[in-house]
């Protein structure tokens, strides 16, 4: 029997998506305009911009790249399975950067391109997560085997070449494991998305990696499992590349997603280059950086950071009870240290962004109820981003719950840092999730947040853009219930986005509820917003704001501090301020032998 004649005129659809997940009612969390950018779209569309120009099909075989993410764009599974069918399924479908709460809608993506017999193939978090810690098969992976969704883990520089070749053949293998040689950055095709795509953000901000891997040990990260502890760096000449080209399409704000810059040995000449692109070529950078809460010791990177166009700064606090950190193996997070490094930023008139996780063996809702009032009076800190601590797949807390058979909640979805998914030694499923929610009342008060406006205009924060932030961050879980990093503007809905399991709603319940719902939850946040930004003027009128001094605001003295709450009333506070103490006594010691 023959074969089928193959045209010669093909081109090759490279269909990239990045799957976002359900909400708890079942629909598909998407956004006319979304909050965050996706990394993992701009580094695969970079590596895929580059094969297409080197033709790693073949001299003139054209490759077409189709951008989706699906946290603001509707993946429209009949138009893409038509655009393959005319090229005779000469393409590939990759789902990138999937997390594990975005696993189960990754799947039900798949499966309809799967039934057409077209190539699909999967990577992220979550598969690289799973075969670095467990053992190949846990967690659903089964599923992708199943369906023939070829499984790619690690990361793609370098390595998506062959891919290619393998989906244009016809013979993608079942797996592409590099977990164990994980590639250079340095000199790699550079982050990019076409304006097209990054304008469906918030703030037309892109977002890009300088480096890779973190040295720390915290037991709930999947960082350290899947990028790697051994840290890599993109170089100056690399992060000024794909500055000039964002650039030359208008487009200058950045979120730079290293889990830890301030750990990434480059950050010093990547900030001295980004200074003379503000500073000599006028390019108006606005920077969001990670660090962890030793940055401040660095020598001159604060200041840097500002001169470079850092604007927000995320700090991953995580807690403020020593004892809770070191349960965590997050012991580089010193206490003793949080409010002088958050009074440096503030210094510069940087607005501080924090993660703190709620769920920790010590805490109860007492106890966290008790933190978030101490944060709010003594640290000078901006935004709190809650999240409950969450088993990951592909962490250590996930792989030590899955060797001793814990339980663990099976549906994947629910794996998104704001929902409970395993037991806690002091607190009910009901209480843990009680206090998430009441968590982000207890901070975003109208009272506080005037603090923070004050806070603001007395250490030189831009005022508009924090306004701008507690809106979303005051909101997002009262009117939306989903974390406001998952958040976004206007709600879009379909109910054949359903998921598959959950019943589908009749069109004339669905739509006349939904339209009801967004006017609503819409004025609602319109009302928040003017009695915001009302707030904001007033406060900012008064010439006595100028002067504005609380507790947290206040210098650091010369015992450190020891007499606030923040070191008597936590959980291993004192032992810590004792220990901070101590360590002082003997380096002065030395200094002095």
């Amino acid at each position: 029997m023959s074969s089928m004649p193959v045209r010669d005129d093909r081109r090759f659809q490279l269909i990239l998506i990045k799957p976002s997940h359900y909400d708890d009612d079942g629909y598909v969390i998407r956004w006319w305009r979304a909050m965050i950018p996706s990394n993992s779209l701009a580094a695969l569309y970079g590596i895929a911009l580059d094969c297409a120009e080197r033709e790693v099909l073949g001299p003139g075989v054209a490759i077409d790249i189709t951008v989706i993410d699906e946290t603001n764009t509707r993946v429209d599974i009949d138009a893409l399975r038509e655009k393959l069918r005319r090229q005779d399924g000469f393409g590939l479908v990759a789902l990138v950067g999937v997390q594990s709460n975005q696993y189960p809608r990754a799947l039900d993506i798949a499966r309809p391109f799967r039934e057409s017999g077209f190539p699909v193939a999967i990577g992220g978090f979550h598969v690289s997560g799973c075969l670095a810690m467990l053992d190949g098969r846990a967690v659903e992976l089964d599923a992708c085997r199943e369906m023939g969704i070829a499984m790619f883990a690690g990361e793609a520089e370098g390595r998506l070449d062959a891919v290619l070749r393998d989906a244009a053949a016809g013979q993608l293998a079942p797996l592409y494991d590099f977990m164990n040689d994980l590639p250079s950055i340095e000199g790699a095709p550079p982050p990019f998305l076409p304006k097209q795509y990054v304008s469906q953000t918030l703030g037309l901000s892109s977002s890009f990696d300088a480096g890779r891997g973190c040295p720390y040990q915290c037991s709930f990260c999947t960082i350290i499992n899947v990028q790697g502890r051994k840290s890599r760096f993109r170089t100056a000449d690399d992060v000024e590349q794909l500055v000039r080209l964002n650039w030359a399409q208008g487009i200058h704000k950045f979120f730079i997603t290293d889990d830890n810059f301030a750990r990434n040995k480059e950050w010093e000449p990547i900030f001295d280059r980004l200074i003379e692109l503000r500073e000599k070529d006028g390019i108006p950078l606005g920077l969001m950086i990670q660090v962890d809460t030793l940055c401040h010791k660095i020598e001159n990177f604060v200041e840097k950071a500002k001169r470079a166009g850092v604007t927000r700064v995320f700090i991953g606090l995580e807690n403020v009870n020593p004892d809770n950190l070191a349960a965590a193996k997050k012991r580089q997070n010193k206490i003793t240290e949080y409010r002088k490094m958050l009074l440096d930023w503030k210094a510069q008139g940087i607005i501080t962004l924090a993660g703190y996780i709620l769920g920790f063996p010590a805490d109860t809702p007492e106890t966290i109820r008790r933190d978030i009032a101490i944060i709010q009076d003594e640290l000078p800190l901006d935004i709190i981003e809650f999240f409950v601590l969450t088993p990951l797949p592909g962490s250590e807390d996930h792989q030590a719950l899955w060797r001793r058979q814990e339980p663990m909640d099976p549906d994947l979805n629910i794996y998104d840092v704001e929902h409970v998914c395993t037991a806690h030694p002091k607190m009910s499923r009901a209480e843990w999730e009680g206090i998430y929610r009441e968590a982000w009342s207890l901070y975003y008060t109208p009272r506080h947040m005037r603090t923070l406006i004050r806070r603001a205009v007395a250490t030189g924060v831009p005022v508009a853009s924090l306004v701008k932030v507690l809106v979303a961050f005051a909101t997002t879980v009262q009117l939306e219930n989903v974390h406001p990093l998952q958040g976004g503007l206007v709600r879009l809905k379909r109910p054949s986005e359903r998921r598959p399991e959950m019943k589908r709603e009749h069109p004339l319940v669905f739509w006349p509820r939904y339209a009801v719902e967004t006017v609503v939850k819409h004025l609602r946040l319109a009302a928040t917003i003017v009695r915001l930004t009302a707030t904001a003027l007033w406060i900012t009128n008064d010439p006595a704001t100028r002067r504005y001094m609380d507790r947290a605001l206040t210098p650091v003295d010369d015992d450190g501090d020891a007499s606030l709450d923040l070191f008597t009333k936590t959980t291993g506070g004192k032992a810590s301020v004792t220990h901070m103490k101590k360590v002082a006594q003997l380096t002065g010691a030395g200094r002095a032998a």
